[in-house]
């Protein structure tokens, strides 16, 4: 009998000893990571910014590569007529003016021009209108902001002739360039000491003071000022502008619309180009209406004897 206990008892502990082992062997569940899908996304003219709202934003198409004297060819060929007309209108040497906008605007291509059409690099000062901000001699200035590129022209005629400060620019010659690039800088228009050597090299080296010249004696052109970018290449076009025989009972300087004239058949009319028709009645676009009377010169033009 004492034997049957003893061994029951060894029976009873071995069984016991077994369950924990067992318990104590059993796995421990593992939490089994979460696959991750990569998918590749192929590269389009628009990127998607993800959010509440999903944004799309489409990519602008770049400006045609030219090298910078093509930039700048292609610059005088646009702006010249605008440059000229306000120098008819302002005394403003069209030399001056062009060779700013060449060198403030980097011939058209500069960030503030593509931003906001300012052609002269003009702060804000007291200016009302629209504005961007803009790296300059500070971090982020304010500067002007233009609808136009023809508003960015008339504001710097403006902009010089009704400060007093450069009130001494229009004691020199319309003929000398070199003076009003001088002058431009002691009035205080920009901080580079070598902003006159600067305007003067891009009149010369383009011959801008041609422009001066034809303002002057009043001829016709004798450059082209035409041209188109093609294939990122300045091809420029020959305008010839045949003799017509202007008849007209109109006031001198104006021309009333009739049926089938249009902005460029008067601008050939008038021997005057399409912008500058634009200019002098501050038109947005070429829409005119029958009835309508067009300026086709200024009260300064016929008034100021230039011979």
């Amino acid at each position: 009998m004492r034997k049957f206990i003893i061994l029951l008892c060894i029976a009873t502990v071995m069984i016991s000893c077994g369950g924990s082992k067992k318990v104590a062997s059993s796995r421990t569940n593992r939490p089994i990571p979460k696959r991750t899908t990569v998918t590749n996304i192929e590269r389009t003219t628009r990127e998607v910014i993800s959010g509440d709202n999903n944004i799309e934003k489409t990519v602008k198409k770049p400006l045609p590569v030219l090298s910078y004297k093509d930039k700048v060819q292609h610059y005088i060929y646009e702006y010249a007529g605008i440059a000229k007309n306000e120098m008819r209108v302002y005394g403003i040497p069209a030399s001056i003016t062009l060779a700013q906008g060449i060198l403030e605007s980097g011939a058209g291509y500069g960030d503030l021009t593509q931003r906001a059409k300012n052609h002269f690099g003009i702060k804000c000062h007291d200016w009302k209108g629209d504005r961007v901000y803009h790296d300059d001699d500070r971090s982020q200035e304010c500067f002007r902001k233009y609808n136009l590129a023809s508003e960015s022209f008339r504001d710097h005629s403006l902009f010089l002739k009704d400060r007093k400060r450069y009130s001494r620019l229009f004691t020199f010659s319309k003929k000398d360039y070199k003076s009003w690039a001088r002058g431009l800088r002691e009035a205080g228009y920009a901080t580079d000491k070598k902003y006159p050597q600067k305007l003067i090299a891009i009149i010369e080296r383009y011959q801008l003071y041609d422009f001066d010249k034809e303002v002057l004696s009043g001829k016709k052109p004798k450059r082209v000022e035409k041209a188109q970018i093609v294939k990122d290449k300045v091809v420029l076009i020959e305008a010839v502008t045949p003799a017509v025989t202007v008849t007209t009972t109109d006031k001198k300087g104006e021309h009333t619309v009739k049926k089938g004239d249009t902005l460029y058949s008067i601008s050939r009319r008038y021997k005057i180009s399409v912008q500058e028709l634009k200019t002098f009645n501050n038109l947005a676009d070429n829409t005119i209406k029958i009835g309508q009377v067009i300026k086709v010169s200024t009260a300064e033009e016929e008034e100021e004897d230039f011979n």
